[in-house]
């Protein structure tokens, strides 16, 4: 992004420079200091995407990246479609963790059984883009990018029934437009930007949008794919956090968005890390289990 010099601030328009401490203090519902959201990826991942598409170069699954067809990380993606996805709903349901499932527009076309799963369990669909391997980046130009938008939008509304208020982008992927374009689209609230620990509203010149922050060390690719965490080393890290965001909202409320990938959480030998932290952690008291949109109209009414 070209930086914007002449003025004092950030080399960016997308929100203004804030500090926790210095914000107006907010409760969520029923005096909780703690939302915990938790968002389950259904991600469609194309042996061979179309020429010109930018993939992450840090691409979990399988044995490492290898040349077409990468059945290993293709497969090894698939279980979660086939197997993971229930599991860890299951969980969720268990805990009383109202489910979001951030779905791309191939998985929605490509898998109908999916689509019905997810409704029948009254998941919140998050736009998620096209698929996978296709991420948003300043490699495209405007039009492109606000087609990519409209697009996906437009299949997950026809696959699903509704029209997905919430997005999180392949990868965390944006471009230097992308908050803009979301909110000319319709979108209410973006999970692309891991920078604090309370929703924020972006600024935009058309529409409303608002930012709910990713608890990024906690998504599991990257912690225990990525980073290689031991699972109980994932499973303390995830009570710790839970437990110091819970006391720190007790003067303002905090937020803890997590990112689950199916295909890795959903194995047999780490499903059960992840029962037992939630149950932990939605079983304390002062602690409001929500979707993206609940937290998003709650904190709106609390700006107000």
């Amino acid at each position: 992004m070209p930086a914007i010099r002449g003025r004092v601030g950030y080399d960016q328009p997308h929100y203004a420079w804030s500090t926790i401490g210095e914000r107006p203090a907010f409760q969520w519902p029923h005096g909780a200091s703690l939302a915990l959201a938790v968002i389950v990826d259904l991600e469609y991942f194309e042996p061979a995407p179309p020429a010109g598409s930018v993939t992450s170069r840090d691409l979990q699954g399988g044995l490492g990246a290898r040349p077409y067809p990468d059945y290993a990380r293709l497969s090894h993606r698939e279980y979660g479609h086939r197997v993971g996805i229930f599991r860890v709903l299951d969980v969720l349901a268990r805990h009383g963790i109202p489910p979001m499932v951030a779905m791309d527009a191939m998985t929605a076309e490509e898998y109908p059984y999916l689509v019905e799963h997810c409704r029948e369990r009254c998941a919140e669909i998050v736009a998620h883009g096209i698929s996978v391997n296709r991420i948003i980046s300043n490699a495209m130009s405007e039009a492109d990018e606000r087609a990519y938008v409209t697009d996906t939008l437009d299949r997950l509304e026809k696959a699903t029934g509704a029209r997905p208020a919430g997005w999180f982008g392949p990868e965390y992927g944006e471009s230097e437009r992308t908050p803009r374009l979301l909110a000319e689209d319709g979108v209410r609230y973006v999970c692309d930007w891991p920078n604090d620990e309370q929703p924020y509203r972006m600024t935009v010149p058309t529409g409303e949008l608002y930012a709910l922050p990713m608890s990024v060390e906690l998504d599991d690719a990257y912690a225990l794919s990525l980073r290689g965490c031991t699972l109980d080393v994932y499973e303390r890290m995830l009570l710790e956090f839970a437990a110091r965001m819970r006391q720190d909202g007790g003067a303002s409320g905090r937020l803890m968005l997590l990112n689950l990938h199916p295909w890795l959480i959903g194995q047999p030998f780490r499903i059960g890390l992840l029962d037992r932290a939630l149950g932990t952690i939605a079983r304390q008291p002062k602690t409001w289990l929500a979707t993206g949109s609940q937290i998003v109209k709650a904190f709106a009414r609390a700006e107000r």
